[in-house]
């Protein structure tokens, strides 16, 4: 222990978000006794270098798939803060059992090392989950909150990875948890970024960005003692707020003024991506106050991090820049290339049908520009929301499940936190607490996001219908 003050064990400190962590808790070093879990392989990076010069942490040397190195960092810890994951788009190309052992296999050992600690009634656990679990929310159910249907997209192991290891902290039996879903997160490498994976996104979806430097705020903010007692045991969405709601090319305006001159509307996908504007976002900034910098704040300071060829290269040359870019949507995993090639699977998922693809304008000024309302609209969650969770009736319950299609078999109600039966709309009997079952959105068994399995549930489940919506067609 570090006498008086918390012990915090961190995962995914090379990260974009852990880095910034590092950071913020550093700098409350008085308070706040850091670990953090390093990979062997990763002795060399920057941040671990600059650990290590500053003495930033106590570096634990160790993989998430390593029981034994998970139990070490945990062991006597007061917070643990669990970000580490392989993410899109390495997690989209790597083999669905290696992400599973990564996110879901290291997350499993992070509540079972904090058990194995007897931390089960004391140990804080921070989830960090993804916006990716509830999916593309195009126009007009842009507007999102936590509860809402998990609906994965097609070919995104990373979010199915990542909503299975939200149930795992969810259901662990442990006092206090929480899991905070991180939506898009600018940071300031994000010029580095060269990936077919640009063009899943479409350019009239949105998000509600949050900063790095905000995340990591957030993340030495959750360690204090003023930490509200309702927190805990909750699901939150990490959003920068109304200042940092943008529509997709609104963003890319600001980061490449000059993007007409270089792009075309029909290289980027219509669909099955994810991102939102959050309803509820403005509940974690009340319980934790974590919000310093704005997305325009960001934009402001950016260009002091990018390097002067990068800001002006594409100013100077576009031809150049174009035909770079193009050869990348043209390679595995772009957009063009899905047509080339004709993946038919992934034109389906992305865009519906190759003639939906032939219809999007090959010319900006013939391009519609979306402008999604800005009055925020809440999907039905079929019970009654006014009562606290631990207030509910067993009709409640019931009354849920059948909303989405589906049955509660529990016979009694015993709490929030006890899992009870359930039967999806398709017949599946499954285990899961009401928490996550009515809080976390998570209403069947997870699977991996298919178009057809999921066109098929839409007409039995009205709860998950509503996001079905801006897929129909």
């Amino acid at each position: 222990m570090g006498g008086s003050r918390k012990v915090v064990f961190l995962t995914g400190a090379t990260g974009a978000m852990g880095r910034e962590a590092v950071k913020a808790i550093a700098a409350k070093r008085q308070d706040l006794d850091l670990r953090v879990l390093v990979r062997p392989e990763e002795k060399s990076h920057p941040v671990v270098r600059d650990i290590q010069r500053r003495g930033l942490a106590t570096i634990f040397w160790g993989d998430l798939t390593d029981a034994a190195s998970v139990r070490a960092g945990v062991a006597g810890a007061d917070v643990v803060l669990h970000m580490g994951a392989l993410v899109s788009p390495l997690a989209d190309r790597l083999p669905p059992d290696v992400v599973h052992r990564v996110n879901v296999g290291g997350t499993q050992n992070v509540v079972d090392a904090i058990h194995a600690d007897g931390g089960a009634q004391r140990t804080r656990l921070i989830y960090i989950g993804t916006v990716a679990e509830t999916g593309s929310r195009n126009a007009p159910v842009h507007w999102g909150r936590t509860g809402d249907p998990i609906k994965l997209t097609a070919f995104c192991h990373y979010a199915v990875s990542k909503t299975l290891g939200e149930a795992i902290v969810a259901e662990s039996g442990l006092k206090y948890w929480a899991s905070l879903r991180q939506s898009g997160m600018a940071h300031y490498e994000m010029w580095k970024i060269f990936d077919p994976i640009m063009f899943h996104n479409p350019l009239n979806g949105v998000f509600e960005w949050s900063t790095a430097h905000d995340s990591g705020r957030l993340m030495a903010a959750v360690c204090g003692d003023d930490v509200p007692a309702e927190f805990w045991r909750g699901f939150y969405n990490i959003g920068g707020g109304a200042a940092s709601r943008v529509v997709n090319h609104q963003f890319m305006a600001r980061t490449m003024p000059q993007y007409q001159s270089i792009l075309q509307p029909h290289w980027f996908a219509t669909r099955n991506f994810h991102g939102q504007w959050y309803a509820d976002s403005d509940k974690l900034e009340a319980l934790v106050p974590f919000r310093q910098q704005s997305l325009d704040d960001y934009f402001k300071a950016a260009p002091k991090h990018t390097p002067w060829v990068v800001r002006q290269f594409p100013k100077l040359f576009p031809g150049a820049v174009r035909k770079r870019i193009e050869t990348l949507a043209k390679a595995p995993g772009g957009s063009l290339h899905w047509f080339e090639a004709n993946e038919t699977d992934k034109i389906r998922a992305y865009f519906g049908s190759r003639e939906a693809w032939e219809a999007i304008p090959r010319d900006w000024d013939k391009f519609e520009f979306a402008k999604p309302s800005n009055a925020p609209t809440l999907l039905d969650h079929g019970y009654d929301e006014t009562r606290a969770i631990e207030d509910l009736r067993l009709d409640d319950l019931r009354q849920a499940a059948e909303f989405r299609g589906g049955a509660c078999l529990a016979q009694a109600y015993d709490g929030p936190d006890q899992a009870v039966s359930w039967r999806a709309s398709d017949g599946q009997i499954f285990e899961r607490t009401p928490r996550l079952y009515l809080k976390g959105g998570h209403w069947g068994p997870v699977r991996v996001g298919d178009t057809d399995a999921d066109s098929q549930e839409a007409k039995r489940n009205p709860f998950f219908a509503q996001v079905w919506s801006d897929l129909r067609g």
